[in-house]
Parts: C-alpha cells; structure tokens; sequence
C-alpha cells in the first residue's frame, strides 16, 4: 500500500515515513503544496496524510484540487488547526477524517488501516481465502492458525492481492504500490519477490495461491 505525506515539518514528516515504512507501506513525503498537488493526481496512492498549514499554501487547496478532479483518494488531514469549524471546513471539502496535533502514532497507523479498508469495500479486520487468513490490524498472515512469517513488504503484496482478488496485477502496478519513488529497483524485482512470497506459502502448507498470467502480471483468485 502507498502513502503521500504532505508535512513541512521535517521532525514530524521524517518521524511519519520512518514509521509508516516499518509497517510495510510505500511512502513519499513532500514538504509544500505545488509538490503534493503533482504527486496526487499523478500517483494512485492509498491514502493522503494531509498538513493544512504548507509554506506555499493551505493543504485544503490540495484536498480541493483532488475533489473537484475527481480522485476518490482517502485524505487524513493531521493539523494543528483543532477547531470545530476548522473540522467541520475540512470535511465539507472532502477529507475521510481529521486528526489533531499532537497525536499517537498507533492512533494515526489505525484510522489509516480503516480509509485503506474502506477504499476497497472490506468490512472487518481479516481477509480470507480458503485456509489463508490476513488480520489487517496485527499485520499477521496465518495458515490455518499457524503464523506465517512474512516480512512488512511481503504482507503488504500479499495483501494487495487480497484486496484486488481476482484482478490482474503488472509488475509496474505491484511496484507502484510496494516502492516509494525515492526506492531504487532491478528489472526483474517483482519476479524474485513473488517467487519468495509463494515458497513462503508454500511452506506454510497453502497451494500455490498466486498465478502468473504470462504477459500481463499476476493474480489470486
């Protein structure tokens, strides 16, 4: 899954990729408006962490930008701004929820989890396909009730497919969605990753759930 943060404020910004990254998701972080503005209409990202207070301008701008274009990208504004009417303007232009500074990381990494679940119609904290279970809150991947081990990056493919069952996922889009645009990658990463992943599963007693589909990509179904 990938994030934008739009923070100007480098303690807090730097403190939020970090974190977000060790959770398995692919993050950008810009510190103004013009970037943020370029970045959301040109990536598909999974969630927006939204600051109002830019140096070149107020992040409702962006939100306002993104609207009016169309994006249904879920937006968390995270501002010091904490009045109800500064809420209450932020919500009519369009944002899926507002968080107060100062805030728990673990609070903000929740109310993400929720936008990214309610993007793609899931109700609930778990994923299932046959024995396959994926708690969504835990980070956890369990054969039957047997932990699988995965890495942050491996849950995260794995949960994508999940998400986007059935559909053909390219290489490029998997990677859009795993790699920040700061991540460098070889031509043949994906391939070697979804190789690792499957003898995972494998091991862990799963058939063999991913499917290359020559020429296009990957899927589960």
């Amino acid at each position: 899954m990938r994030i934008l943060i739009i923070e100007d404020q480098n303690l807090i910004g730097k403190a939020l990729q970090k974190g977000l990254t060790e959770e398995g998701y692919a993050v950008d972080w810009v510190t103004n408006l013009v970037d943020g503005i370029h970045l959301s209409q040109e990536i598909e990202y999974d969630t927006l962490v939204l600051d109002l207070m830019l140096p070149d301008g107020s992040g409702l701008d962006l939100l306002k930008a993104l609207r009016e274009n169309n994006k249904q990208t879920p937006v968390i504004i995270v501002s010091a701004k904490d009045t109800l009417a500064d809420k209450s303007l932020g919500f009519r232009l369009g944002t899926d929820d507002y968080l107060t500074k100062p805030f728990d990381f673990e609070e903000l990494l929740l109310r993400i989890g929720a936008l990214i679940r309610r993007k793609y119609q899931v109700y609930g904290h778990t994923l299932v396909l046959g024995d396959l279970k994926l708690d969504l809150t835990a980070r956890v991947a369990k054969s039957k009730d047997d932990i699988i081990l995965l890495t942050a990056k491996e849950f995260a493919v794995l949960e994508l497919f999940m998400l986007k069952r059935a559909k053909i996922l390219s290489r490029s889009k998997i990677a859009e969605h795993i790699y920040s645009e700061a991540a460098e990658q070889e031509s043949n990463v994906i391939d070697v990753f979804i190789n690792r992943l499957r003898r995972k599963l494998e091991k862990a007693g799963l058939p063999t759930l991913i499917e290359t589909v020559r020429g296009e990509g990957y899927t589960i179904r």
